[in-house]
């Protein structure tokens, strides 16, 4: 492919105008997600749970292959497989080194399962890809309705449980000591996070979700050092990664997941660069 061909491919925007309005639910859902994935993405990097979200992306791959492969929905498939996998996460994994063990076990599982479902199913080869690399530009508003009431019980969870979560995040051994419950908010934080996964395995799809969940927080602390500065940047690295991802992939021919991908690597790469420039001035004052 010719270079001119890749960006008419990649960038296309004649219609642009006319496209627009169509897929106005997809955008919606898409910052409903950068939401999501920003706040959940902080206690993520917080709790160093990059791993596990990779493990939980694999097995709800496989619940949403299932769905397909069955002719169920496709959601609700894949919500299944995330929260199987973060509750055995949760109760099994309260330490890092027993987490990574069992998340190294889990992925090839569900990955081998996505795959033989996958290999089964006799539709359209479009569905299949999509579980791989996203495919938002197909939210409906029956599928939007569901997505943000999904994403409003997460805020809410989360919400819930900031304070303690935020200290046993931090120092987990003297959380334990205050009488914070640590193991019942690893378990909780889990199924959060696990619903979470389920949500962003629709834009970027199960082999990129770490752009969603992991990409925006890292980028947040490498410029912040305030907690509630961090979030916020979180968000809004989250939020701009998946919907300019969305307006960008409205005027052209490839998945969705490349451009979210991108946009969130682009402003990690930034912010790490203006963060290396911050500290090396401040020992250079020191």
């Amino acid at each position: 492919m010719s270079w001119d061909s890749f960006l008419e491919a990649a960038f296309n925007f004649s219609n642009y105008g006319e496209l627009l309005p169509l897929f106005r639910d997809s955008i919606i859902a898409g910052a409903v997600l950068g939401v999501v994935g920003g706040l959940v993405g902080t206690f993520v990097m917080m709790r160093d749970l990059a791993f596990a979200v990779h493990g939980i992306a694999e097995l709800s791959f496989a619940g949403a292959a299932f769905a397909l492969l069955i002719g169920t929905d496709v959601i609700t498939g894949s919500l299944v497989g995330s929260l199987l996998a973060a509750l055995v996460l949760g109760l099994m994994g309260v330490r890092a080194r027993d987490r990574n063990s069992i998340t190294g076990v889990l992925m090839p599982f569900g990955l081998g399962l996505g795959i033989l479902f996958l290999s089964l199913y006799q539709g359209r080869a479009a569905n299949k890809f999509g579980l791989l690399t996203g495919q938002i530009v197909s939210v409906d508003s029956t599928q939007l309705t569901a997505l943000v009431t999904a994403a409003l019980v997460v805020i809410a969870a989360l919400v819930a449980i900031w304070r303690p979560l935020t200290f046993a995040s931090v120092d987990v051994e003297i959380a334990q000591a205050r009488g914070v419950p640590v193991r019942a908010l690893s378990v909780a934080f889990m199924i959060v996070l696990g619903v979470s996964v389920a949500l962003s395995i629709q834009i970027v799809g199960a082999l990129l979700v770490l752009a969603l969940l992991i990409t925006p927080a890292a980028a947040a602390m490498q410029v912040a050092t305030s907690p509630r500065l961090v979030v916020l940047l979180s968000v809004l690295f989250a939020v701009t990664a998946t919907v300019g991802g969305i307006l960008l992939a409205l005027g052209g021919r490839i998945p969705i997941s490349p451009y979210v991908t991108t946009l969130s690597f682009v402003i990690y790469l930034l912010c790490r660069l203006l963060g290396g420039r911050r500290r090396r001035n401040s020992r250079v004052l020191a």
